[in-house]
């Protein structure tokens, strides 16, 4: 009997309307996401999205409006047997981002590049553009539908 894993993600845009993504170095694969993670037992979504972008980016948001949860069946790329559920927030910044911003896709540092070796998982946080950002920005098949309704919902 198959699992089901349910992750939580926030879109963020800042005041230069720029869109937060996450570059991430796991288990051999680079993928390009949104910020967030899975859900733990107990846990509503929207703390669970608070408290991954606390852990990964040591930043406290507000999380705002549903946007988009999963309504295809998605098998997990890393667990054959799991169902993969995303859920989808809008998520606003309340401090300043203290953590290092990349420019370029995957510009890992050291100490990241030191990490992954141990962990092996490294990540990189940067903005891409509005005008630049669509469903190609992202890797994962949820991700490109949430990125889509995301433009859809901002230029309509």
């Amino acid at each position: 009997m198959g699992s089901f894993n349910v992750r939580v993600y926030g879109l963020l845009l800042n005041e230069a309307r720029e869109v937060l993504v996450t570059d991430e170095w796991i288990r051999g694969m680079r993928i390009t996401k949104f910020p967030g993670g899975g859900l733990e037992f107990g846990e509503g979504t929207r703390d669970c999205l608070a408290r991954e972008f606390l852990e990964e980016m040591n930043l406290r948001v507000e999380v705002g409006a549903h946007l988009y949860t999963t309504d295809f069946y998605q098998q997990s790329a890393y667990h054959p047997g799991h169902q993969i559920i995303s859920i989808y927030y809008l998520a606003e910044a309340l401090e300043p981002i203290r953590v290092r911003l990349n420019t370029k896709p995957f510009d890992f540092d050291e100490s990241q590049l030191a990490r992954y070796a141990a962990e092996q998982q490294c990540e990189s946080f940067r903005f891409i553009p509005f005008h630049e950002f669509s469903e190609e920005s992202v890797t994962l098949p949820i991700d490109k539908v949430a990125a889509e309704v995301f433009r859809n919902q901002l230029t309509s």
